[in-house]
């Protein structure tokens, strides 16, 4: 959410932002409620100013043994006047707040100006696209020709986009998960975290997916419980409505989760395979920072994503993203493309944000400077590290073999007790 002084004082900056975030918000939409608002504000306190003039008024007259009754009839309009005027308050209240809900946070100046994931900014390459002696294969032909993914009986355990893993594929996600999850903790001083997967309303608020994104979330009606789309939402409101040690800052945090999206509005696309699928697997790291170095911790959140696929030793570039393309809740965000040889292309496998202190005011999520004086609130980023099923695809189409096998990255074999390769599993009938 953005400073309420921000859009009041310097509007044209906000609208700016809109502009470049390709965004329909109109923000005279604002300013007019916020002018009523105002207006409104101002009728109240001369009212009140009326009433108690008025009052000392009545006191005088009953000292005297005067009739008040007209000052009294007097006092009885102001008092409706003042109830009315009261409840269209809270009515322009609540409807500015739902205004600046649906507000995007304002891109930092050092993100490029575009419409669309065609301006993005390619910041870094790592390493060669994969090349093979043969034609190499997708996730999808290899999984079904090793037996190792089922997306037929995932079909009709729970309907399109969703997968069995059986043998090796489950064993290889499982080791993925715990090699990330000890990157994280052991070498790279995140605390790990389990955890519900299930959040209320207040917690997504927090983060930015509600109001605005509900469509793309699952819902429990009965509960008015959302399956959680990442960790990144219950990580950030770990400390909602606290006030965190200046000396704490930074703190990492990492968790492994499932991860489940609707996909709403993503009809038609990538419907092969595990590439978007409503259940995925994610190794999240959310970071809360001082406002002063919250830019320094987006560098080092993005080395921690990047020295994953490093180790794993699988091509992949890096990506600024366009004011057109961000999240609505990120102020500057990288994403990791990893190479693809089944689809010939580079596709995104982790998204490092700086939310600055957008989701925290959302939140209320303050520090207390070690010299005193008044709290302020942190800056949150978040990123992906990484997420699972898209690693198990690059980890198969970059490590397959002319036989049909495919080779298990070095980092990960002691993982998988040892085992070096994976070679078709004859156990599903």
């Amino acid at each position: 959410m953005l400073d309420l002084k921000l859009l009041q004082s310097n509007p044209e900056v906000v609208e700016n932002a809109l502009r470049n975030r390709q965004s329909k918000l109109d923000i005279t939409e604002f300013i007019e409620l916020d002018k009523k608002r105002r207006n409104i504000l101002t009728e109240l306190e001369a009212l009140q100013s009326e009433r108690n003039k008025a009052s000392g008024e009545v006191a005088k007259l009953k000292r005297e043994g005067k009739d008040a009754s007209d000052l009294l009839a007097h006092l009885g309009e102001i008092a409706a006047k003042v109830k009315a005027l009261d409840k269209q308050a809270d009515e322009i209240k609540q409807e500015v707040q739902e205004w600046v809900l649906g507000v995007p946070n304002v891109p930092d100046q050092s993100v490029p100006v575009g419409a669309s994931e065609e301006d993005n900014q390619e910041v870094v390459r790592w390493g060669e696209p994969t090349k093979f002696a043969f034609e190499p294969k997708d996730h999808v032909d290899l999984g079904a020709s090793l037996g190792g993914l089922d997306f037929e009986r995932a079909g009709r355990l729970a309907g399109a986009r969703f997968a069995v893993y059986w043998d090796w594929a489950a064993a290889l996600e499982r080791a993925i998960i715990n090699f990330f999850l000890d990157q994280q903790t052991r070498v790279n001083g995140h605390v790990e975290v389990l955890p519900p997967v299930l959040a209320n309303r207040k917690t997504l608020t927090g983060t930015g997916n509600l109001p605005k994104f509900e469509a793309d979330l699952f819902y429990v009606p009965e509960w008015d419980y959302f399956l959680i789309p990442t960790a990144e939402v219950p990580l950030t409101n770990l400390h909602s409505d606290e006030v965190i040690p200046e000396e704490a800052l930074p703190l990492l945090y990492t968790a492994y989760t499932p991860c489940f999206r609707s996909e709403a509005g993503s009809y038609g696309k990538d419907t092969r395979g595990l590439i978007r699928l409503h259940q995925f697997n994610k190794v999240e790291m959310v970071h809360f920072a001082h406002p002063d170095k919250s830019f320094e911790q987006l560098e080092t959140m993005r080395g921690f994503a990047e020295k994953l696929l490093q180790d794993l030793e699988i091509p992949y570039r890096v990506v600024c993203l366009c004011t057109g393309d961000m999240g609505f809740s990120s102020a500057k965000t990288y994403d990791l493309e990893v190479w693809l040889p089944g689809q010939n292309k580079y596709r995104e496998i982790s998204s490092c944000s700086n939310c600055t202190d957008f989701q925290a005011r959302r939140a209320n999520i303050r520090f207390k400077p070690k010299g005193g004086g008044k709290t302020a609130f942190v800056h949150t980023l978040n990123g992906s590290g990484l997420a699972v099923g898209r690693t198990l695809v690059a980890v198969m189409e970059n490590y397959q073999q002319e036989d049909g096998s495919i080779l298990i990255p070095k980092v990960l074999q002691p993982y998988m007790n040892g085992r070096v390769k994976i070679e078709p599993y004859k156990g599903a009938v």
